[in-house]
């Protein structure tokens, strides 16, 4: 049986800041966040933000529809019970998944996904990228319209959360530097109108570490959501 509210109030350990120095497969990923969540309603586990890359792939969220895999067989595709559509993940991109702990912090989802895309927001603000939200699309998104010209706006991060129990896990991903040409493999998360697409730093002409990236994801992480602690582990 979990821990009641008020112990998990009170006792609430810093999360574990988790980062992962090889690719992750994706099914491995979703076993440990699996076993990580559980650990976390039981009251053995701290909370835990995990960062890593993984081998190029697409996965499916529970609203993926079937015409938006536009190259079946260009990556392995993979289903996913996070929230969302399509999605492209490989090297550049930097993923968190987030094993956050909701009893103790309002159980609330949709200002959850609010504060995580603030997160992402502060991070981008970091290197003077103003990423935006948008109404009726979830995730970031960079406005490139120029003066006079069509609408652009191209995303930048995309967000699926899943929560078990109120205990959050899946998360975000960043674009750093991934293949964009790889996107094309899909409709990303839906994006199909004219004038959306998809960016990432590098395209914005920030050649930016991905060492730097997660230290501002960090600083901005405990704005949001509180304290870590580092660990030399690279799984949760």
């Amino acid at each position: 049986m979990g821990m009641n509210e008020q112990d998990l109030h009170s006792t609430r350990a810093p999360a574990t800041w988790v980062v992962a120095q090889d690719r992750v497969d994706y099914e491995d990923a979703v076993a440990a966040m699996h076993a990580r969540v559980a650990a976390i309603y039981d009251g053995t586990a701290s909370e835990c933000v995990w960062l890593l890359e993984h081998p190029p792939l697409f996965t499916a969220g529970v609203s993926a529809k079937p015409n938006d895999l536009r190259a079946p067989d260009m990556f392995p595709v993979y289903k996913s019970e996070r929230g969302g559509e399509y999605t492209y993940h490989g090297p550049g991109q930097r993923v968190a998944y987030l094993m956050l702990d909701l009893r103790t912090r309002g159980r609330d989802l949709r200002a959850f996904v609010r504060d995580v895309e603030q997160w992402v927001i502060d991070t981008l603000a970091a290197f003077n990228v103003k990423g935006e939200r948008r109404e009726g699309r979830v995730g970031v998104w960079v406005d490139r319209t120029r003066p006079g010209g069509p609408l652009r706006e191209d995303k930048i991060a995309a967000i699926g959360i899943r929560v078990r129990r109120w205990v959050s896990f899946h998360g975000v991903s960043i674009n750093v530097e991934p293949e964009l040409d790889h996107f094309g493999g899909i409709v990303p998360c839906g994006i199909s109108d004219q004038g959306l697409g998809v960016t990432s730093l590098v395209d914005l002409g920030l050649p930016i570490t991905m060492d730097d990236f997660d230290m501002a994801m960090l600083d901005a992480y405990h704005k949001i959501f509180g304290p870590t602690v580092p660990t030399s582990a690279h799984r949760p």
